[in-house]
């Protein structure tokens, strides 16, 4: 039987079962739809896609609006060619820069191995929870991120300012790509150049290369590394109110301009690229982390740096700040909140089993973490053995210093085989890299085509890696790494975190965890346990908003270096922070304001239902839902209270 036949049949047996009333526009596309309320009053026409059949409930069933859409574009979306390249997308995604050179050094900072325990219960109440509800949101809509909140249209300036922070974070990501193929290329020279030293430099510099074992001369210097990053490579000022920003370096611009080269061509053919790619990007990385662990581990004073790593320092866990940093870690590790993830599974399979997949991505991303730490602070306490240090700490930089000084440094005392040991580390650096930065990119390019189908994927990368790329050469300044941090905290971090809690509230309580899991049991046919239900409702939204009440209150100027920003870099800052919260509230009164009732609250009641074309994408699926919805209304009653309900019901 054709679809036409079947869709006959189907409403046909949904009137005579349930006795309902149709409405029926009969128009073509993009002509408007009677909507009802839930009492059965027609209140106005809406703006709709396509021809769509609208079914009016009797009152007490609480159903507001149900259509049914008989052609809503084709019902189709690209898909992976392989469910496996969503998984490895998504390992691509998640485990990147974060793993290997924040991770180590937020963990050493907050307790070493006694920060594995917040760290892990994070894990399980936040990072897993979040990452699984957000997979199947974009599985069940089989939407990108902006559209995925037709679930809950007043709150659709959550996704765009997602989007927001994540095209600004690929901005700046690319820029750390830039700088780890500025070391790759340097990797390749015959004498590494941060081993030496340069006449510019001064005397307070000290050869990392050179320097004996029994010396402690490094501890009163400046090591070549640093000298070389900071003077030769970002030639970066001690503040910005004299010099200014400067102008971009031509070697970095050219870094920049083969970053976004790569990010453009793995994009240019949508997840048909991307995903094949994502076997490359997802594995790779894992054998030259196999091979730096065990050359790390065979190092002389290796393990005394491994221990100094995951020694617990078992006060820390009363310490307030150990699990915020906990939660901001896993935050930006598994990339949740940011709308990657649902953009990744609406190319699902739509009855795809995505829990497994779940619980492996966040195990290994967990996983490598530590991973990473072993290998890095092996080879930093080998250094330390090597200078005849006895505090490791006192040859660690944190964030970009940690892969580009302390590394680099620790690099220069192997005896044997410097550069091979130099190109595989930035080589890993790279891949992981472009593996988070091409799912940030992905983001972005995929709201701009289900924006404008009409365009071409290729053109749509083209046009996203220019903007990326002429955005990026600020970064490429020598006061580019005061506007990276600047960038970080106001445009991703700050706000990344208040919409995250927003993202939750409109989830849980706005669209409802109740229906959530209905529509997770209509499309994997698996009752949600209540550790689920809980964490989303409560636990998760709950945990996030203590972490901004704390950072609020801890806040202080932001600095870079110990130096703090000229008073106009704090306003730009604050600027782009306001932009992306500010989406929230903008959008919220557009679609009020768009809704056909008369008064301002009908409007903002139906502003919180989903829309009518709420639901599976495919056509069948979609009308199979709306009979799904219907039992559901019928033979479920609600259970205790609304609170109760929503969480347990």
């Amino acid at each position: 039987m054709d679809d036409a036949a079947e869709y006959q049949k189907l409403r046909r047996n949904m009137q005579v079962a349930q006795g309902t009333s149709e409405v029926h526009t009969g128009l073509q596309d993009g002509i408007s739809t009677v909507v009802y309320t839930a009492e059965g009053e027609e209140v106005s026409v809406l703006g709709a896609i396509g021809r769509r059949t609208c079914i009016t409930y009797p009152a007490p069933q609480k159903l507001t609006i149900n259509c049914e859409a008989e052609s809503e574009s084709s019902g189709q979306r690209d898909q992976w060619s392989r469910g496996v390249e969503f998984l490895f997308s998504c390992i691509a995604l998640s485990v990147g820069l974060g793993n290997v050179w924040r991770f180590p050094f937020i963990a050493l900072e907050n307790g070493g191995g006694a920060f594995l325990i917040p760290y892990v219960i994070v894990l399980l109440l936040i990072g897993r929870p979040v990452y699984y509800l957000e997979v199947i949101i974009g599985q069940f809509s089989s939407r990108g991120c902006i559209r995925a909140f037709d679930m809950a249209p007043i709150m659709r300036g959550i996704a765009y300012g997602q989007v927001y922070s994540t095209a600004l974070a690929t901005t700046y990501y690319a820029c750390i790509m830039a700088l780890t193929i500025r070391y790759l290329v340097a990797s390749f020279s015959e004498v590494l150049p941060w081993t030496y030293c340069l006449v510019e430099w001064g005397k307070s510099c000290v050869a990392t290369g050179v320097t004996a074992a029994n010396d402690s001369s490094i501890v009163q210097g400046v090591s070549s590394a640093e000298l070389f990053f900071t003077q030769t490579v970002l030639r970066e000022p001690e503040t910005l109110e004299d010099s200014g920003l400067g102008t971009p370096s031509w070697d970095l611009v050219l870094c920049l301009l083969a970053t976004w080269v790569i990010i453009g061509t793995v994009l240019s053919k949508g997840i048909r690229s991307s995903g094949k790619a994502s076997y490359f990007l997802a594995l790779f990385p894992y054998v030259i982390m196999i091979v730096l662990f065990i050359r790390a581990v065979t190092l002389p004073g290796a393990w005394q740096g491994i221990v100094y790593f995951l020694k617990p320092q078992w006060s820390q866990l009363l310490n307030p700040h150990v699990w915020y940093a906990a939660i901001t870690q896993m935050f930006f590790s598994l990339a949740i909140c940011f709308g990657t993830l649902v953009m990744y599974a609406s190319f699902n399979d739509f009855n795809k089993n995505v829990h497994k997949d779940v619980i492996i991505i966040t195990t290994i991303d967990s996983l490598t973490s530590i991973l990473a730490g072993c290998i890095i602070f092996g080879i930093l306490g080998n250094l330390a053995f090597e200078t005849n240090t006895e505090d490791i700490s006192q040859v660690v930089k944190g964030g970009a210093g940690l892969a580009f000084i302390s590394y680099p440094e620790a690099i220069a005392k192997f005896k044997y085989l410097p550069q091979l040991f130099a190109v595989l580390f930035f080589f890993m650096l790279l891949v992981l890299g472009i593996g988070s930065n091409i799912g940030m990119a992905s983001a972005v390019v995929n709201v701009v085509k289900d924006r404008f189908t009409h365009l071409p994927h290729w053109l749509l990368a083209l046009g996203t890696s220019i903007v990326g790329f002429l955005c990026g050469l600020v970064y490429m300044t020598p006061g580019g790494q005061f506007v990276l941090n600047l960038v970080d905290f106001y445009g991703c971090t700050f706000i990344a975190l208040v919409l995250a809690i927003a993202e939750l509230l409109a989830v849980g309580w706005i669209y409802g965890v109740k229906r959530i899991c209905s529509d997770i049991e209509f499309m994997l046919n698996v009752k949600t346990g209540f550790y689920w239900r809980i964490c989303w409702a409560l636990v998760a939204p709950g945990l996030m908003f203590l972490v901004l009440v704390y950072m609020l209150f801890s806040y202080e100027p932001l600095t870079y270096r110990g130096v703090e920003y000229p008073a106009d870099y704090y306003m730009a800052g604050w600027i782009i922070w306001g932009l992306g919260v500010l989406q929230l509230p903008f959008w919220a009164l557009v679609t009020i304001f768009q809704q056909p009732g008369k008064t301002f609250g009908s409007k903002f009641r139906m502003a919180m239902q989903p829309t009518a074309n709420w639901g599976p994408l495919q056509t069948q699926k979609f009308e199979a839902y709306i009979l799904h919805r219907k039992r559901e209304a019928d033979f479920k009653s609600p259970r205790g209270g609304y609170l109760f309900d929503n969480i347990f019901g």
